[in-house]
């Protein structure tokens, strides 16, 4: 066994341990699925722990302002892997014309985190799986596995439950949900050589065309492509070896204010 195939495997049972202490202790659960690289593998993983099938619903926050191939990957897969597929949209903040040219920060409050919200709130859900990572942002090195969100759904950045040798707040009063981050240790690096290992499908958008290519999805209005030609996961693989460019810098709601992803997250944004 190579460094690489060991250190891949503690990582893989460390997340299948999460996605299963956290279903035993909450049930009624659900998992965010932005189809992103990370919340792909996330989906891989809780199949794998699960063995076959996901015993909860998979929500996807739909912005209407996705890429197609987005959408065309949600409907081949949600199928193809048999999910409880529920797609939360803000109704009222889309017909009252919310959207990127309001400004980024109302436009992802409005349609991401206020229709998190709508969603946990109309099912219930005490806990949500979701595929980030402590490398990809400064404000999610912050986080923790189990993280609580008060009865409004925020963040308290600034008191964190401690996590020491495993140990993870695993219980929730009445008012609050529990966000869960089984993914939160792993490197973008990660990522990809577990997608390469286990044939994991991902958007078209991360390989290369034309010498540019996607190194994180979200709304087509607010994602740029970077320079690259790394058309194949193992020239991903190969790009990042060597990359000094932040994962999220063609991501426009990282770049309008410092401050702003903080903000985002202490109301409940993902």
């Amino acid at each position: 066994m190579t460094n690489g195939s060991s250190q891949l495997d503690r990582l893989e049972n460390q997340s299948i341990f999460i996605i299963r202490e956290a279903y035993s202790q909450f049930r009624n659960v659900a998992m965010l699925w932005s189809i992103g690289k990370d919340s792909t593998t996330l989906l891989w993983l809780i199949r794998k722990a699960f063995f076959g099938k996901i015993p909860f619903p998979v929500i996807h926050i739909d912005t209407t302002y996705k890429f197609k191939e987005i959408y065309e990957f949600r409907s081949k897969y949600a199928e193809q892997w048999d999910l409880k597929l529920i797609i939360a949209e803000n109704e009222e903040a889309i017909r009252n014309g919310v959207g990127p040219t309001k400004g980024k920060f109302q436009c992802c409050n409005e349609l991401k985190t206020v229709a998190l919200k709508q969603a946990i709130a109309k099912h219930g859900f005490k806990a949500l799986y979701l595929g980030i990572r402590r490398d990809e942002h400064g404000i999610r090195a912050k986080e923790r596995v189990f993280s609580p969100r008060d009865e409004d759904f925020e963040w308290d950045y600034k008191n964190q439950p401690p996590e020491l040798w495993d140990q993870y707040k695993t219980k929730a009063s009445e008012e609050e949900h529990i966000r869960v981050h089984p993914l939160l240790g792993w490197r973008e690096i990660d990522v990809w050589e577990y997608i390469k290992r286990e044939n994991i499908p991902v958007v078209d958008l991360y390989f290369a065309k034309n010498s540019k290519r996607y190194r994180s999805i979200g709304c087509e209005t607010c994602c740029s492509p970077i320079d690259s030609d790394a058309d194949t996961i193992d020239k991903i693989i190969e790009e990042l070896r060597t990359s000094s460019i932040s994962e999220r810098s063609g991501r426009a709601q990282d770049k309008e204010d410092d401050y702003m992803m903080q903000k985002l997250r202490s109301l409940g944004y993902m």
